[in-house]
């Protein structure tokens, strides 16, 4: 105040006037040079974000923007993203590299054949080098615009890690999700573990824990079970589901049944103590059959008859046989793989 004063008594009014306007408009152009406060990252350290993917040309450029804009909402911290192409058979490789020659944080791991989502997460949480790693799917149905709160419940809450899990099915086949249903209540009622129904794999959690996960380098991999195994906090974040917006599911009915059989024959010896009561029932039932036929012979001679009823009683009795041999079977398979030390997977192209 006191220069435009001084200023006002030394020169003419007319000129004061445009000094004025001239000094008005140096202000208005500095504030709007003025940078807008930068958010602060909401977490120190490295985040490490795994994306299996197999045949998601799609999607690719679809979920890597949707996840920049979770980013920037998170203050732009340091991140990388791992994506994992499993032998997929479109250019899904070429869409990852193209990503890749923009931004050095986007790295990808490409195996020569299709070797199944388990090892791919596991190659992923092989390869991760952060602080927080968290595993999600390319087709958007793993919605990165959870990961805000997934970290407050680590940061702030003293959880070790935050998982996703569906509330609903809506958009799924009522076969697919009946199926879902069923497998998850046989899965709690013969495991000692407690699986959530609808739990996804897409989870955050900390280094310490995915340093036990690792611990467990087993071939026969159910990664969902190997959380809950491990033990460490978790809390789940419920969201509706989401359809994906490009491309088909990878799942067939038939490959969920035998990944379903697969994850209750890895964390369950309850079909093997079935199978061996089974046995034990029959044996004794077939003990009584034989004394009441006995004993029925000899007082009424020549009572043995049926021929249509044992044949059909000896079909059951080997039908029952061989689904014994068949559970015990998946645990000798098991056994077989796992003696062979086979690698998970193998590379053909890194970044």
């Amino acid at each position: 105040m006191e220069t435009l004063e001084k200023t006002a008594k030394s020169i003419p009014l007319k000129l004061f006037a445009k000094y004025i306007k001239k000094s008005i408009k140096e202000e208005e152009f500095e504030k709007q040079m003025e940078l807008p406060e930068q958010k602060s990252p909401l977490f120190d350290g490295l985040l490490s974000v795994i994306v299996p993917c197999k045949n998601e040309t799609e999607m690719i450029a679809s979920f890597y923007a949707e996840f920049e804009k979770t980013i920037a909402t998170m203050g732009n911290p340091n991140y990388e993203i791992i994506f994992v192409d499993d032998g997929s058979t479109d250019t899904t490789l070429a869409e990852i590299q193209k990503l890749a020659e923009k931004n050095p944080q986007v790295q990808y791991i490409s195996f020569t054949r299709n070797f199944g989502k388990e090892s791919a997460m596991y190659a992923g949480l092989k390869s991760a080098k952060g602080d927080y790693i968290t595993i999600m799917d390319a087709d958007l149905q793993d919605p990165p615009s959870l990961l805000p709160e997934m970290f407050n419940a680590i940061l702030n809450e003293g959880f070790d890690s935050a998982s996703a899990r569906r509330r609903t099915r809506d958009g799924e086949p009522p076969v697919r999700t009946f199926f879902a249903k069923v497998f998850y209540d046989v899965l709690n009622k013969l495991s000692p573990l407690k699986f959530v129904e609808g739990a996804r794999d897409y989870r955050l959690m900390t280094r310490e824990m995915l340093n036990a996960v690792l611990e467990l380098c087993e071939y026969n991999r159910f990664t969902k079970g190997i959380y809950e195994w491990v033990g460490y906090k978790t809390k789940w974040i419920e969201y509706d589901n989401i359809e994906r917006p490009a491309g088909q599911t990878k799942w067939t009915l038939w490959q969920l049944a035998i990944y379903s059989i697969d994850a209750l024959t890895s964390f369950s010896s309850v079909p093997l103590i079935l199978v061996s009561f089974l046995g034990i029932i029959f044996c004794a039932f077939s003990a009584l059959a034989i004394v009441f036929l006995s004993i029925r012979q000899l007082i009424f001679h020549n009572s043995a008859y049926g021929w249509t009823s044992m044949i059909c009683i000896i079909f059951f009795l080997s039908g029952i046989q061989l689904f014994c041999i068949g559970i015990l079977g998946q645990y000798i398979s098991k056994i077989y793989l796992e003696t062979k030390h086979r690698p998970h997977f193998i590379i053909k192209k890194k970044s």
